[in-house]
């Protein structure tokens, strides 16, 4: 991917691409997640990715927009499928 991602139980969570936030976050709230600051769609493969969202830093500048995004993605994850077979071959 070119950047850094934190996994929570064998899932993508959160990580850094470029100078931007990759926020893994519930379908459900997948919409109303595009309209906050600095919010877009995630397009790492010029396709939109449904459940990422991308973040400019403008989104995420404060304490509080950052941890906010965390807990998104950490509210998530649970519900989140892992997708083991990226990761045994080191693709993830």
């Amino acid at each position: 991917m070119g950047g850094i991602v934190f996994m929570v139980n064998e899932k993508m969570c959160v990580g850094i691409i470029k100078n931007n936030l990759m926020a893994r976050v519930d379908p459900e709230i997948y919409e109303a997640a595009l309209t906050k600051n600095g919010t877009r769609e995630m397009d790492f493969t010029r396709r939109p990715v449904k459940g990422y969202v991308f973040v400019d830093p403008e989104g995420w500048d404060m304490d509080a927009d950052l941890e906010y995004r965390i807990d998104l993605c950490l509210q998530f994850n649970p519900k989140a499928c892992s997708d083991k077979k990226n990761l045994n071959s080191g693709q993830g």
